[in-house]
């Protein structure tokens, strides 16, 4: 199994394999046609809560990492679903976020490799 992340507002790439949409909120801008989305598992996604905690500032990652850890652990069967769809084959987890070091689908790639 490859397991890529990337950018939902990237353009789609053969190499990409299964494309699973792993945010909570639709993208802004994006039609469902241009995204080019096999699957949206919105409930993977972290919390509203922890998202809007979170903020996307960089000063709270590492809080914010453990805390989605620990999200995942709670939300077995979401997690249970993605990995049923990935599969064996290539897969590719989209996310909207503009920074690409601290996101919430980095975390979750980390936490379905150690599965």
């Amino acid at each position: 199994m490859a397991l890529h992340i990337k950018r939902i507002y990237e353009p789609k790439d053969d190499k990409d394999g299964t494309r699973i949409l792993v945010d909570r909120l639709w993208p802004h801008g994006l039609s469902k046609q241009d995204a080019a989305i096999d699957i949206w598992l919105k409930d993977i996604a972290p919390s509203p809560a922890l998202r809007r905690w979170f903020g996307h500032d960089p000063a709270k990652w590492t809080e914010f990492q453990r805390r989605y850890r620990d999200e995942l652990e709670e939300n077995s069967s979401a997690v249970e679903d993605l990995i049923r769809h990935i599969g064996k084959s290539t897969a590719t987890l989209l996310y909207a976020a503009k920074d690409a070091d601290h996101n919430h689908a980095i975390v979750l790639r980390h936490f379905i490799g150690k599965r």
